[in-house]
């Protein structure tokens, strides 16, 4: 019966696991909520919302009130019958993982042996005439009323979730101290106060048909009263025969949430008091082990209390939701200054900056782009001429621009033949402008761009006899001096006009080509 039993109490837990209709509400509970926080613990939740402490007050929630049902037997030295409890409860929170639970169970338990037993070990005077009838030997039975009252610790296993929101399915296991009244009875007499007579049953027979003989014999009235050892109190269905027991249970169960107010369980509980009477019966030498009570109930649960007030019971509040929150959407957390990247280092963070590689020391406009003044297309940080004249653009790469000349002079010809250019002497073999001589091709260049209609020609020396080694290292040198007026004056080298000639081969000539 009690593995039956067992595999009805797993597929009704797997049924309801299963089933979607049990998880559609989520609980809200906000820490920042003063109006949840009892006044006792408004100190702790003024100092969390204030900055002042890390955690905030535990608020109030309700209690849960139970009401259960379900089957009930002892485990003794005879098979159970199918028997009932049922009961109310009472549930309150010590915090998310811990609560206490008052609980009335009262029950009716009945059992018959299949066996013939010696009737000593009954320690009851209620078989004597049966033992009498049968050599001494009887077939215990029993029906034994129980009032049972417990307080118990329970632990809840699914509430600190990581990786969910809210618990949908509340695991727990529990222990504590039950108290308990059994009234054991047995039917020991006919109905005619006679001893039964067990001739007629052929126990070498199979169990069941040993069982359905000893029922069509038994009257079912459980008149005579169980052993009477010690701790009896007066009251009962029979005078003095209520055994009080003190007794330690334990258990396990599972409840699915249905809605903030009401959630559905299974649980089993183990009850044992540490007596062999339970079932009327001590089997001595035949087994030594206590009697216990066995209880598979479905419970339905209802929070008690104002939803104004009370967040629900705590076992099924994540401890974890509001600092999960905080993380996702911060209200209450203390937030730094936010500190922007910005690689050019412009003023203008990188979010925003629309040029983003500008160079270190460049003005940029609001938007992180270099300015550019005159709007010529050269910024500023290059340009050479920073505010060109509208007229005188396009500008060159520098930023420069070219203005025509004024009216009253486009006819004037420069006079360029009366223009007088220095030499450039160099050293030895070398073809390098030195700094003396850019000194010289500087002001060359100036009296070029005054004059932007004269030609230059530049001259080299082969030497006196004009040798192919000597050509070389002149038309080396005539490039350097063009080279450096074209790349580093931004004279067009359009402009010059290249020739060797025997003569001192340390010069380069410079006269005007016109």
């Amino acid at each position: 019966m009690a593995s039956k039993k067992y595999l009805l109490l797993a597929g009704a837990m797997s049924l309801l696991a299963a089933s979607t209709g049990f998880a559609q509400v989520q609980p809200n509970y906000d820490a920042l909520d003063s109006s949840k926080v009892p006044a006792s613990r408004m100190a702790q939740h003024n100092n969390f919302i204030n900055h002042q402490y890390d955690y905030p007050a535990k608020p109030r929630d309700m209690w849960e009130l139970g009401f259960h049902g379900g089957y009930h037997f002892i485990r003794g030295d005879m098979d159970a019958r199918p028997g009932f409890g049922g009961g109310l409860s009472l549930r309150k929170s010590l915090g998310h993982t811990f609560s206490v639970r008052a609980e009335y169970i009262g029950s009716f338990d009945r059992g018959l042996d299949y066996r013939l037993r010696p009737a000593t070990y009954a320690n009851s005077t209620a078989w004597s005439a049966t033992a009498a009838r049968n050599g001494g030997m009887i077939v215990p039975n029993y029906k034994t009323a129980t009032h049972t009252a417990s307080i118990d610790l329970m632990a809840s296993l699914s509430n600190i979730l990581f990786y969910k929101s809210q618990p949908k399915v509340n695991w727990y296991v529990f222990g504590g101290y039950s108290l308990m009244l059994a009234d054991v009875d047995v039917d020991a007499l006919d109905a005619s106060g006679n001893g039964y007579d067990y001739s007629g049953i052929n126990f070498s027979g199979k169990r069941k048909d040993i069982k359905d003989d000893l029922k069509n014999l038994l009257d079912g009235e459980y008149e005579q009263n169980a052993p009477s050892q010690g701790n009896r109190v007066q009251i009962g269905r029979r005078d003095d025969n209520q055994l009080l027991r003190h007794a330690i249970d334990f258990g396990t169960g599972i409840a699915f949430k249905v809605s903030k107010r009401f959630n559905i369980g299974i649980e089993e509980k183990l009850i044992m008091p540490f007596d062999d009477y339970l079932d009327g019966y001590n089997s001595g030498a035949y087994d030594a082990s206590k009697d216990f009570m066995s209880y598979t109930s479905v419970r339905l649960n209802f929070n008690l209390g104002n939803p104004n007030k009370r967040v629900e019971p705590l076992w099924w509040v994540n401890p974890l939701d509001h600092a999960y929150n905080e993380l996702s959407s911060p209200r209450h957390m203390k937030l730094p200054t936010p500190v922007l990247p910005d690689a050019d280092g412009d003023g203008v963070t990188d979010q925003f900056d629309r040029e983003p590689n500008t160079p270190a020391g460049a003005p940029v406009d609001v938007n992180g782009v270099a300015k550019d003044t005159d709007g010529d297309g050269v910024p500023d940080y290059k340009d050479k001429q920073l505010i060109t004249p509208t007229y005188c653009q396009p500008v060159d790469a520098d930023g420069v621009g070219k203005c025509p000349d004024p009216e009253c002079c486009k006819n004037v010809k420069p006079a360029c033949a009366s223009l007088v250019f220095p030499s450039v002497a160099f050293k030895g073999s070398s073809t390098k402008v030195s700094s003396d001589n850019e000194a010289i091709l500087s002001s060359v260049a100036n009296t070029l761009r005054s004059n932007p209609e004269c030609n230059v020609l530049v001259t080299g020396h082969a030497g006196a006899k004009g040798k192919k080694g000597g050509v070389d290292l002149s038309s080396r040198r005539v490039d350097a001096v063009i080279d450096y007026l074209a790349d580093q004056q931004g004279i067009d080298r359009g402009r010059f006009i290249k020739q060797n000639t025997p003569g001192e081969s340390s010069t380069v000539d410079l006269a005007p080509a016109n």
